[in-house]
């Protein structure tokens, strides 16, 4: 007897914070809404709708640059409680399917809907097609996309897959308002074209690692015939694995690692910008490793000063679009100081954080054209 496959539901809102706002102001349904600061100050972009997207507004740029890009885009200040109220409705949505459900961020989770969806009890039909659950979930998939459309005024995209590999890849892939399924008899066919970035774990470094050896898509990882190891250390293997869309990774429920930080404290109150700027981009390198090996990426970032009189101060950004490389998340950081002036007078702590955290690594666009180590406000 065929051996029955998980089934596993990756389910994404929609351009989420943007959605939120069109939905709530009707008159801003159809036009580019960027939710951020303002351009006509030291701003960043938190959200964009997908008509400002065609402009190619992203996640992370600065919002003058926004500006820039889209003369007419509607730039609305996040509303971060009301997003995280969305989201409560959504995920209480999700349980009544009872699921086992992983929350990956405010608009993101993983379902396991093994032994609840009902699959074909005829032996003729579950033995000539071991894919027959995954197609017997489509039916619930479009029930919860109606219910969050109907509900919540919402769209969202999910993809179907025997594990959460390719329930991610599936979600993505016909962004917004999507569903697919990715059949295990079509995995293998289905990865070969994509970039390396799109496998879990595979960020910047590594990515640059693999072109480097010639690997430059998933075809060209199945193909390859030497030891992954030398490239990639430990994770070759999984990479192997992930190459041919076998992943075994369970859900995780529990939440143990809610924040990745480092902080320096100097021998003597400074400001000057280039020892700051060095111990900062240190800062930023030491908690992209760590997101690397923990197959991490976050969602938020945050400084924190402390002056020669020990008072504190830390200030954040959170973002829709997860981060995960240390130039994206150093540039954030140079902004938060440089927006709210933390380098006013000396410092005699210096602190760089990221939290809301989910798994996977994020596929980090590029933040500004010439990036250089630099930042207004700590020139």
């Amino acid at each position: 007897m065929a051996i029955t496959p998980r089934i596993i539901f990756h389910l994404d809102m929609d351009a989420f914070y943007a959605s939120v706002e069109q939905r709530d102001q009707p008159a801003l349904r159809g036009r580019p809404v960027i939710v951020g600061g303002s351009p006509a100050r030291r701003g960043v972009v938190c959200a964009a709708s997908y008509e400002a997207r065609q402009f190619g507004i992203r996640s992370a740029m600065p919002s003058s640059t926004a500006g820039r890009l889209c003369p007419n885009g509607v730039f609305m200040p996040p509303r971060m409680d009301q997003y995280r109220e969305e989201s409560r409705h959504i995920m209480a949505l999700l349980r009544e399917t009872g699921a086992t459900i992983e929350q990956m961020s405010v608009d993101e989770a993983y379902l396991e809907l093994t032994g609840i969806v009902k699959v074909p009890q005829r032996e003729d039909v579950a033995s000539s097609d071991p894919d027959a659950s995954l197609y017997a979930a489509v039916p619930l998939a479009r029930e919860l996309k109606q219910r969050i459309a109907t509900e919540r005024g919402l769209t969202a995209s999910i993809g179907i897959a025997s594990n959460k590999l390719l329930a991610k890849l599936a979600s993505d892939f016909q962004k917004p308002n999507g569903l697919t399924l990715i059949p295990d008899r079509d995995k293998v066919p289905f990865l070969r074209p994509l970039p390396v970035r799109a496998i879990h774990g595979v960020g910047e470094v590594t990515s640059g690692v693999l072109a480097r050896a010639g690997l430059q898509t998933v075809g060209d990882l199945q193909d390859y015939r030497g030891d992954l190891r030398a490239l990639v250390g430990s994770f070759g293997p999984a990479l192997k694995r992930y190459a041919f869309g076998e992943d075994d990774r369970p859900l995780e429920l529990g939440d143990d690692i809610k924040s990745i930080s480092s902080e320096e404290t100097f021998a003597r109150d400074t400001e000057d910008r280039p020892q700051l700027r060095k111990c900062l981009w240190e800062q930023a390198e030491e908690i992209a490793g760590k997101l690397r090996r923990k197959q991490l990426a976050a969602h938020t970032v945050q400084v924190k000063v402390r002056y020669g009189d020990f008072t504190t101060v830390s200030r954040q950004v959170t973002l829709e679009d997860a981060l995960v490389e240390a130039r994206a998340i150093y540039r954030l950081a140079c902004h938060l100081l440089a927006r709210n002036r933390l380098v006013s007078r000396p410092l005699r702590l210096l602190g760089l954080g990221v939290s809301g955290l989910r798994d996977g690594t994020a596929t980090q666009l590029p933040l500004f054209d010439g990036d250089s180590l630099s930042q207004p406000g700590l020139k």
